[in-house]
């Protein structure tokens, strides 16, 4: 990505978890206030590019709804975009909410793109401190959003502009009030853009200076990312859409190698959730298109 550019990838998970917002029923992460800041133009225009872009997908749907661009909408969003911003959202504030009643006073962001959680629960305005990591064209692009939407930013809401891929440093939390207590990170939609030495880098300076019982959520590609096409062929198009994005996917884990990497750094895994668990968890009993989606797992670590 481009120093000077927002995050593509970022724009379009926004878009999914919009579009699910907006249009699905049974309701699986429910990003209400995703409507506020994207623009009616923008969600048009991205409608717009995907319902042309049908033929990439699929041609076989392209054929069958060829007269019906709201249902082509449906299919692209519900079985390429939504599947995975909407169910490691839900997953990782779930857990994070569970901290949180445990007496959590810490959230830091990793690549927040345009995050809401601070916005969705103005209840933890005076307890909880969260901190919004990302490129600082990111973090302007958000700026401007939540500016044009008339929406103040609360005074538990702090913005880092860091390139973690680079080195992550603490020096920018601290200036924003970050201290030294137990801490909840998340990292999602991160990982697989990052390779496996920048990955275990990263875990490794978060968790050098945070107390025992801190954690992370995060979410991974295991070792057939690369391999598996999925279903739809929708596997192979997400590896192909990130690199014409110009945010080419660089690595893939097994769970071996992940379980060894956080080792490394103290941590051990209290939960890991496999694409079967998170369909089964997330997606169950449902008469849409949305599933799990294949080669994407979850994990929950702990500082012991």
């Amino acid at each position: 990505m481009k120093h000077n550019e927002s995050s593509l990838t970022s724009i379009i998970a926004a878009f999914g978890r919009a579009y699910h917002s907006k249009y699905d029923t049974l309701k699986i992460f429910d990003d209400f206030i995703l409507k506020d800041l994207i623009s009616q133009k923008e969600f048009s225009d991205i409608s717009e590019n995907m319902i042309q872009g049908i033929q990439f997908f699929n041609k076989d749907i392209a054929l069958r709804f060829q007269n019906d661009p709201d249902e082509i909408l449906k299919w692209i969003t519900q079985v390429q975009l939504s599947p995975t911003p909407l169910a490691r959202a839900a997953y990782c504030e779930k857990v994070l909410l569970n901290e949180v009643m445990l007496g959590l006073k810490q959230y830091v962001i990793l690549g927040a793109g345009l995050d809401t959680f601070c916005f969705r629960h103005p209840e933890l305005k005076n307890s909880l401190e969260i901190f919004e990591v990302d490129y600082p064209a990111t973090q302007d692009f958000k700026k401007k959003k939540l500016d044009n939407a008339n929406f103040k930013i609360p005074s538990n809401l702090h913005f880092v502009s860091m390139d973690f891929t680079d080195k992550f440093s603490y020096q920018n939390l601290i200036d924003e009030g970050f201290n030294n207590k137990k801490t909840f990170f998340s990292l999602l939609g991160v990982s697989y853009y990052l390779t496996k030495e920048e990955n275990s880098s990263l875990i490794n300076n978060l968790f050098a200076k945070v107390p025992s019982g801190s954690s992370i959520v995060f979410d991974y590609a295991d070792e057939k990312l690369f391999k598996e096409k999925g279903m739809s062929n929708r596997v192979e198009n997400m590896v192909k859409m990130a690199s014409v994005s110009g945010e080419p996917m660089k690595s893939c884990f097994t769970y071996f190698e992940i379980e060894n990497m956080l080792e490394k750094s103290g941590l051990l895994i209290y939960e890991h959730l496999s694409p079967a668990a998170i369909n089964d968890l997330f997606f169950s009993n449902r008469t849409d298109y949305l599933s799990a989606f294949e080669t994407i797992h979850y994990i929950h670590a702990i500082k012991k």
